[in-house]
């Protein structure tokens, strides 16, 4: 999958633009006042790269210690994957492979996830 859609350069603008999405969001747009957005966009799209079968990996551990401090709800999470879907989407990502992004995402929000309530 990763190759079909165009390799790194390609999902970079995908989650590039995903991230654009996310700063204008209401629900999410705390959450990167002082972060480095290149940087951010730099792990993200290894990460992204990861779930299309791309040669980036991270382990559970991994993701879970870099959200626990964030504080990250479920409704929150849900927001994140939503615009992700969206924007996969919007770059003509066929659904069955848009379907395989969003479940590899929703199978780790127990890693994401931190606030209760």
């Amino acid at each position: 999958m990763f190759e079909r859609y165009g390799g790194f350069a390609q999902v970079r603008r995908i989650v590039s633009a995903f991230y654009d999405r996310a700063l204008d969001s209401p629900v999410l747009q705390g959450y990167f006042a002082g972060i480095s957005m290149p940087r951010l966009i730099d792990h993200q799209t290894k990460f992204v790269a990861s779930v299309m079968d791309g040669p980036a990996s991270f382990t559970d551990e991994a993701l879970e210690r870099i959200h626990a401090p964030l504080g990250i709800s479920h409704d929150e999470f849900l927001e994140m994957a939503r615009l992700l879907r969206e924007t996969l989407e919007d770059f003509g990502v066929a659904r069955p492979d848009v379907e395989i992004v969003d479940r590899a995402i929703r199978t780790r929000e127990t890693l994401i996830v931190t606030k209760r309530g």
